[in-house]
This record gives structure tokens, sequence and C-alpha cells, in this order.
């Protein structure tokens, strides 16, 4: 099923052609920041469902839903959209479905099997010889190939999977793996679970043709994966090669701000994988920041506020996220929100740490509080 997305954030693009992308037969054949080049594409190639924004510079989505419904009568639409109040207007249009963001990955699997119902189609595998491995390791654990996710037989196999999976193809020796990962076992029941995690893991990938990659010997195992797409990696080699953001490849920064969805491993929180977590979680901070101050610079005030605000969640006692906070909205003109976002954090510092912000903050927010009563 071929699908493209129209929606005027960039960094839209990037969550939704990877969260479609994990769908087995579902394929991403365009992204559009406007209405007229999604048309011309459908012009000259096979779409069957078009993700579409609704509030959009010169043609909304619903105005386009309305033209479309005359040039491309088979094409099916899904609006997605921050804002529920056209919600009846969309299923008036006869759309599939109306999502609102931000997009969840279960829901947009109700959009997609819905689309599959209608075209009365089975999935499509892929040939044997060309299996893609994709690997989400960022905000949980997840492993996708053409048959679909791989489904983890039991907790401590998707750990022991994670841990080859963060020692890149070296052998870990057993001793080691018992102490990282079962550490909290006596030492006969330690070798005992190992023994059994590795067993699981092998028939969790075993439909997928990946059984061969848990690779033993004397010493220990390791994971041999060929063909296979890992976030993480992905992430810290863009964010290397971005060192200096500018208009040339800002498109490609928000892709990869938008490619860190959560910290390494998620909610799984495993104990081996913290330093890892927190140097991927500071680059991510880094980046962001250095992003912020680009957007800021070119007045893009809303897709600063959007990541320094994801940012600040993340750490609402990070002086220096507060400090772009204020000035994106001090740009936007947004005196509520600036005044607010300092109170609160004031109010965060005396309660958490019993200090007070920075007399340099505090002259910042002054200078704002003052020329925004100038003006």
């Amino acid at each position: 099923m071929k699908v493209i997305v129209i929606d005027d954030e960039p960094a839209m693009h990037y969550i939704m052609s990877r969260l479609l992308g994990k769908f087995p037969g579902v394929e991403v054949v365009g992204c559009f920041e406007d209405t007229v080049s999604a048309v011309r594409h459908m012009e000259e190639h096979e779409v069957h469902v078009a993700y579409v924004d609704i509030s959009m510079p010169r043609e909304t989505g619903i105005q386009f839903a309305e033209r479309i419904a005359q040039l491309h009568p088979d094409l099916h639409i899904v609006f997605v959209t921050s804002n529920d109040e056209y919600a009846l207007h969309a299923f008036e249009l006869a759309a599939l479905d109306y999502i609102m963001k931000p997009v969840m990955p279960e829901r947009l699997e109700m959009s997609v099997n819905r689309a599959r119902a209608l075209f009365h189609s089975r999935e499509t595998a892929e040939e044997p010889d060309a299996n893609p491995v994709r690997i989400y390791a960022l905000g949980g654990l997840e492993v996708q190939t053409a048959h679909g996710s791989v489904k983890w037989i039991s907790r401590k196999s998707a750990e022991l999977f994670g841990y080859l999976l963060l020692h890149q193809g070296r052998v870990v020796s057993r001793v080691r793996i018992i102490a990282d990962v079962f550490g909290d076992m006596p030492p006969s029941n330690a070798e005992k679970y190992l023994n059994t995690s590795v067993y699981h893991l092998r028939k969790a990938l075993d439909p997928h043709g990946l059984k061969s990659i848990v690779q033993s010997d004397s010493e220990g195992y390791r994971l041999h994966i060929v063909n296979a797409s890992i976030d993480f990696i992905a992430f810290e080699e863009n964010v290397k090669r971005l060192a200096e953001i500018e208009s040339s490849n800002l498109e490609q920064a928000l892709e990869s701000e938008a490619q860190y969805v959560g910290d390494l491993f998620g909610e799984r929180g495993f104990g081996w994988a913290l330093s890892d977590m927190e140097r991927l979680s500071a680059l991510y901070a880094a980046f962001v920041k250095k992003l912020a101050k680009v957007l800021l610079e070119r007045h893009e005030e809303e897709t600063a506020v959007r990541m320094l605000n994801k940012l600040f969640n993340r750490n609402e006692l990070d002086e220096e996220t507060v400090e772009l906070l204020l000035y994106a909205y001090a740009a936007k003109k947004d005196q509520a929100s600036l005044a607010k976002l300092y109170r609160n954090f004031v109010k965060g510092l005396r309660l958490e740490l019993g200090i007070d912000p920075s007399k340099e903050l505090e002259a910042v927010y002054a200078r704002l509080q003052a020329s925004w009563h100038a003006g």
C-alpha cells in the first residue's frame, strides 16, 4: 500500500515516515510541504492513502480533500491535525480517518488496518534474501523486519538482546553478561537463566530469519547483524555530521531531532545502559539548544518552542533551556507564557534545590519584560 504525507512542518515528515515504515506492506512514497507538490506527484505515481495536515498555508487539508475527490476519487484521506474542530467536516468529506497530534503508534495502526481492509489485500512480505532489519532502541526496544515485529518471549531475552546490541558486534564473555544482566540472582541460577534467555532470544528471532545473528563460542556471545538500521547509532552519527547547522542542512537537523523519541531503551531502564543513556541524552540536549538558536535567528519561533518544551519537560531545572524558551516566547510576543514559564522555573528551583535562578537569568527576564512594556 503506497502512502504519502502532506504537512508543512518538515519534522512531521520524518515522524510519520518512521511510524508508517514500521507496518509491513506500507510504503511511504513521498512527503510534501504543500498540496500542489503532492498533486503533481499523484499525476505520475500510484498513491492509495494520503496523511494530510489540515492547517497549512495556501490550501488547507480540507480544501485539498474537496478538490482531490474529483481528481483522484480512489485516494483515501487521513487527516492528521492538532485541532479537533474540523472532525465533523472531515467525515462529511468521507475521510478514512481523523488522527490527533501527537500521533500515537497504536492510533496510527488502527488507521493503517482500516486502509488495508478497504483494499481487501494481504500484507506483502519481502524476499527472504532482502530482509532489512530496523532496530528502535530510543524510547523502548523494538525489532522490525519484513515479517513484522519481533515478539519477545521473556523480559530477560529482550534485555539480553539490548545488552548485546549495545556492544555492537563484540563478543561479550558469559561471566560479564551474568554479572551485568543476571547479577541480582544466585550464581547457579544466573547461569541457568542465561542459557534459557539465549534459547528464548533465538526462538523469538527465528520467524524473522534472524536466529543465526546470536552467535556464540567458548568465550561468550555476540550479535552479528547485516543490513540493519539502528536508530540510536544513526542519531549519533547524524548529530556529529551536523556540527554546523545552516540553511542547507536545517531540514536534516529537524529530522535528526525528531528521531530522538525517548531515552535509550525507554522505561525499561536497564542499569547497565545508564552511562550510554546519559551520554545520548546530553548529546540530544546540546543538539536541540544549538538547533533552537538557529531557528530563532530565522524567526521560526513555533518550531523552536515545540522543541524546547520537549527538552524542558525532560529537565525542568535546566536554566539554559529556560533562557532559550524565554527568548522564544518573547519573539512570539507571548507574554503570558513567558511569565508563567519563569514563575514555574523559580518555584521548581526553590522547591527542589532550595536556590534562586542565576543573576544572569534574572537579568534576561527583567530585560525581556521591560522591552515588552516599552513596546
